[in-house]
């Protein structure tokens, strides 16, 4: 923290967004290449899961720790989590134990580009419809038209996936568990903004929870070979990169960065920002990947990042529902 305030505003918010996107945009290249069964990964979804919230865990457990003592917080969880145990739970299980082994069971399906559109271009879509029942938000007509862009490209994409399941293909379960998984980050960004949460507390409550509900759970299973992960017998080097980038990077440094590009360019300009991520990544994946962007795809990419900035231009009026990071935020990441 002492870095940022070193360096002038422009810089960091500039630096800060640069970081961000670049981090979405790899995290949906590297799913993909970590869990297409073409590749014959090392681990397996439920294992590159287990890596990200071990990876994030090594961060911010103790952050959350120091955070509950200094500040003489009731946490939760064995005093690791900052914020309550019912908040913890509820934010915990969308956006930490949901979220991730969705979104990496989805790229063992459905290739990256479809990740690119589906995975981005559905969490403002079901952000904007809990916004509306939960906490009773307002759809200009504006708004409504961007996510009518959003829904004819997603539904470009997945529709063609579901016409190819009529001849055994099975991408559509990925497009399914994408969608799946961004509505999870949706209750998440919903919950967050309606508690009125901390973005910091909020990252170090889900990783709290994520690791007492999946980690002893999904290594006991390990060990009695109830299921078949390879997290115990994987290489070392690829253990520690996933937990690496997908527990550190994706986790902990793009929230920090999307946090300060928020406090620089504000949500509106950041929303359009991160806009850039679907195009990126789908033709990051064509260059690093080698995967085909089909006509439909670049169709349903169009669509979705327009509606995305068109939707978030005309409404700088009205309130946009908090988005905290995916994947990554998304973007995600």
């Amino acid at each position: 923290m002492r870095f940022f305030k070193r360096l002038s505003p422009k810089t960091v918010g500039l630096a800060s967004a640069l970081i961000t996107v670049v981090i979405w945009t790899a995290f949906i290249v590297i799913a993909r290449a970590s869990a297409d069964p073409s590749r014959q990964p090392s681990l397996n979804p439920f294992d590159i899961a287990l890596a990200r919230i071990l990876g994030a865990s090594l961060i911010l457990l103790p952050w959350g720790w120091w955070l509950v003592r200094k500040q003489r917080l009731k946490g939760s969880l064995l005093g690791l989590s900052p914020l309550p145990l019912r908040e913890t739970v509820t934010v915990g299980l969308f956006g930490g134990l949901l979220y991730a082994p969705l979104a990496y069971s989805g790229f063992g399906f459905a290739p990256a580009a479809h990740a690119s559109v589906l995975m981005p271009g559905s969490l403002p879509l079901w952000t904007a419809l809990l916004a509306v029942v939960v906490l009773h938000d307002r759809l200009t007509r504006a708004r409504v038209m961007g996510l009518a862009l959003i829904v004819a490209g997603d539904l470009l994409v997945g529709g063609s996936s579901l016409l190819h399941a009529l001849g055994g293909g099975e991408v559509w379960k990925g497009d399914l568990l994408f969608m799946t998984a961004a509505f999870c980050w949706s209750i998440y960004s919903v919950l967050v903004r309606r508690h009125a949460l901390d973005a910091v507390r909020a990252t170090i409550a889900i990783t709290a929870f994520a690791f007492v509900a999946y980690v002893p759970s999904y290594l006991l299973l390990l060990f009695l070979h109830a299921v078949p992960g390879r997290f115990l017998t994987a290489p070392l080097g690829d253990i520690v990169f996933q937990m690496v980038f997908q527990g550190v990077g994706s986790v902990v440094i793009s929230g920090i960065t999307f946090t300060k590009m928020i406090g620089h360019y504000g949500p509106v300009r950041s929303t359009m920002i991160t806009a850039l991520v679907p195009g990126l990544s789908a033709l990051a994946a064509v260059m690093f990947l080698g995967e085909p962007l089909h006509w439909h795809l670049l169709a349903g990419l169009a669509l979705v990042t327009g509606g995305i900035v068109f939707g978030v231009r005309r409404a700088t009026a009205a309130p946009l529902p908090a988005v905290i990071t995916p994947v990554s935020s998304l973007n995600t990441p």
